[in-house]
């Protein structure tokens, strides 16, 4: 039951300022301008888990607390190829787009055929084609939307080896799926392509390495 006066979407009131009813249905124009902002974190399980303790998404949302809503769309497994498939129902061209969003693809798409993990793999070409059909679809939603593209991270190659060892023995994977070098090549492109579009980027791929110890530092197995 609902008292009179009472509104349910209340906002708290700041120092010298009346509360604010969130649900007050004075336009349409007017109720968009209350929502808050949205920061969209858009990738694959590195993504899906940025909400982890500890993770770089919980930060955000730590940061922005009062600021804006962070909503993540992190999907475990995925490639620059299979997130096409999503872009349309994450951002619709119509209604209230992000302020700002993160697009964080590479690590999957890395993948090298013939191995193990090489249904994941997309050609380094079609990664690039892949990560502009997407700006491309976010400045459309958007003209003043912030892009922000971000590189697959380094690969601990000999870390990821004495894991598989730990979990299969004689058995694990004789040749392995991924190399740091050819992730450098993936997020190589990112890179160009951020630039060739006047979006930002972050280049984790040679930040992490920058730093000693970084195998354990940031990575898990």
């Amino acid at each position: 039951m609902t008292m009179p006066g009472f509104c349910p979407s209340m906002a708290a009131p700041s120092a010298g300022h009346p509360p604010i009813c969130l649900a007050d249905a004075s336009g349409a124009a007017g109720s968009q301008d209350m929502l808050r902002p949205r920061l969209v974190l858009f990738g694959d399980s590195i993504t899906e888990q940025s909400f982890r303790p500890g993770g770089w998404g919980a930060a955000l949302a730590n940061t922005y607390s009062r600021k804006a809503d962070v909503v993540v769309r992190g999907y475990g497994g995925y490639n620059s190829r299979w997130a096409l498939f999503l872009i349309q129902r994450i951002f619709p061209l119509v209604g209230l787009p992000p302020v700002a969003t993160t697009i964080f693809f590479g690590a999957n798409d890395a993948a090298l055929p013939g191995r193990t993990s090489q249904r994941q793999h997309v050609p380094v070409e079609e990664y690039r084609q892949n990560l502009k059909t997407i700006v491309n679809h976010l400045k459309d939603c958007s003209k003043s939307m912030v892009i922000l593209l971000i590189t697959p991270p380094p690969i601990d190659e000999d870390g990821r080896e004495r894991y598989a060892r730990s979990l299969y023995g004689e058995d694990a994977r004789r040749l392995p799926e991924r190399t740091n070098e050819m992730v450098g090549v993936y997020a190589g492109q990112c890179i160009e392509l951020a630039k060739e579009m006047d979006v930002h980027c972050i280049d984790i791929w040679s930040k992490m390495q920058a730093a000693e110890g970084w195998q354990k530092l940031y990575l898990r197995p």
